[in-house]
């Protein structure tokens, strides 16, 4: 959950949001060495007065300026590459849900469960119970087992729309008449929020996403509630 003046990213909650938050210590450093040497060479030509030939006409410090950003992109483009594929892969979901997209709501269906279908609307701020986040609560949250493969299939009813939970490192764009997939594990229990991430109206900002992840014998009680209730 993010917080105010918070600076980096909410605590990762999956494997992949956890790799990302990696991957992005490692090229802010490299950005930060990067940004470091030209401040340090643009403050050294400004108020220096002497002049070195070899800077003026060298083939060796052109061959290493033009040979090391090349280096430096390759430090950034293959873990960047691994991160890419491993976002993409898909492998024997334990429990797959059906997310659809609607103005201005979301919709979720357990596919493995043939009754188990409801709507998760946005829990007005006067009706909200203390503890609970204005624009950010809903009345049905999607409920996941932890530390298994959850497959979430990601389409639209009317307009584009975009499921995402940042703490699960998840986003995947809604789209009419398209069904669109996405895999993460849970691999702690918790609460995790997000909201559409793709301008679809006017109630763009009242449709917020929960998922609930809870260990799997708590999620085959709620299962079986649902069942009942159905």
């Amino acid at each position: 959950m993010a917080h105010p003046s918070q600076l980096g990213f909410q605590d990762a909650a999956s494997p992949v949001m956890e790799e990302l938050l990696h991957f992005h210590d490692h090229a802010l450093m490299i950005v930060f060495l990067i940004s470091t040497l030209v401040l340090y060479i643009i403050v050294a030509m400004v108020s220096t007065k002497l002049t070195n030939m070899y800077i003026l006409d060298s083939q060796e410090i052109e061959i290493i300026w033009t040979v090391l950003p090349a280096v430096i992109l390759i430090l950034i483009a293959l873990p960047s590459l691994r991160i890419l594929y491993l976002m993409d892969e898909v492998t024997n979901p334990h429990l797959t849900v059906k997310a659809i997209g609607h103005q201005w709501y979301w919709s979720y269906e357990y596919t493995d469960y043939q009754e188990i279908a409801f709507d998760s609307y946005m829990v007005p701020t006067q009706d909200l119970a203390p503890g609970q986040f204005r624009l950010l609560e809903v009345d049905h949250r999607m409920v996941v087992p932890t530390e298994a493969p959850v497959r979430v299939l990601v389409t639209a009813e009317d307009v584009l729309h975009s499921w995402a939970v940042p703490a699960l490192g998840v986003k995947m764009d809604a789209v009419p008449g398209r069904l669109n997939q996405t895999a993460f594990i849970a691999s702690r229990p918790g609460v995790f929020y997000g909201q559409c991430s793709e301008i679809c109206g006017a109630n763009h900002s009242f449709m917020p996403i929960v998922v609930e992840a809870v260990p799997l014998n708590f999620f085959q009680d709620w299962s079986t509630l649902m069942l009942e209730d159905a």
